[in-house]
């Protein structure tokens, strides 16, 4: 089993990222403000490098690997946003990359990971193993496998995201996270019992995709079948060994969020605060609204985890057809 990273390493990712990662805007606005009834902060990691946190896990996972290790390159599996990563970060570090991705990955990922100078290799992901494929091209290779979210300085170099976060803010008394795979959320959860011990980490994930609900629930990590969601950043079937550790101990509770509710939170996103956020961007946002009561006159924080979403298709969900 991985040795489990701690808050230490998230400030040690901090400093290994600086000049590298963008120290991403945190956004306030009077409408969600009164909306909710809180003052809300937004992490807005859709303005960072390949417009999603992603960037921070990979380019700290590529950077901590000794240098001979390093030159061999890397191989990483991914629906878009961790493809788009460990692209650039292996592109700025000067080493090879190969990411596997499913067929029906979004259009617009797809051409920017290869945009990164990334080979990219398809697969049917309702039929094949993704980490099958990837553990054969990197022992053909010989090249490191970087996964999206088991890894501990994957989820360290996340974590910087929340870190940057509360240096804005100070203390919070809530902070809503997106869940795929839990390495953002393991990753915030860390910073947030070091620095902002009374702040509650709530998890959110897309309804039809509640792995990481159902595995807490359980005391165990429990599989799902591909969920199909508009979240597809959040499509994972299972959470991992590590994060579930981190995700038991310190999440207070995991929330979901149905599509519609997404696209609405979309809507309003660009209306209000004139951002474009991806589906799976939209869930911290959307799980902190419906807890409104709750927070009310509170002090919450909201990972708005990515902005990468087909124009085209943003534009008919936005629209309504």
């Amino acid at each position: 089993m991985q040795e489990s990273p701690d808050f230490s390493d998230v400030v040690a990712a901090s400093i290994r990222l600086r000049g590298h990662a963008h120290r991403t805007p945190v956004l306030t606005s009077r409408y969600f403000n009164n909306l909710s009834g809180a003052e809300l902060f937004f992490k807005a990691e859709n303005f960072q490098r390949v417009g999603a946190f992603k960037f921070r896990g990979a380019l700290n996972a590529i950077l901590s690997l000794p240098e001979e290790v390093r030159r061999r390159g890397v191989v990483a599996y991914s629906s878009g946003n961790h493809a788009q990563g460990v692209a650039c970060a292996a592109q700025q570090a000067g080493i090879p990359a190969v990411i596997v991705m499913p067929e029906d990955a979004p259009a617009v990922k797809l051409a920017a990971t290869r945009g990164y100078g990334a080979h990219v290799v398809t697969y049917d992901r309702y039929t094949q193993d993704r980490q099958t494929i990837a553990a054969a091209i990197a022992a053909e290779r010989g090249a490191t496998v970087l996964p999206p979210f088991d890894h501990p300085d994957i989820v360290a170099g996340q974590g910087t995201a929340a870190l940057e976060l509360f240096e804005k803010t100070g203390p919070l008394d809530a902070l809503f996270v997106p869940i795929g795979g839990g390495g953002l959320a393991s990753g915030c959860a860390l910073v947030a019992e070091a620095v902002s011990p009374g702040c509650a980490v709530i998890g959110v994930e897309p309804a039809a995709g509640d792995d990481a609900r159902q595995s807490l629930a359980a005391g165990h990590i429990v599989q799902i079948p591909v969920p199909k969601t508009l979240a597809d950043g959040a499509q994972t079937t299972a959470i991992s060994p590590l994060t579930f550790g981190i995700l038991r101990r310190l999440l207070r509770e995991i929330v979901t969020v149905e599509d519609a509710v997404l696209v609405e939170t979309m809507r309003t996103l660009a209306e209000r605060m004139k951002i474009i956020v991806e589906p799976t961007g939209c869930l911290g946002v959307a799980a902190a609204l419906a807890a409104a009561p709750e927070w009310q006159g509170k002090r919450v924080g909201v990972i708005i985890s990515g902005g990468n979403v087909d124009m085209t298709q943003f534009a008919r969900m936005v629209a309504g057809f």
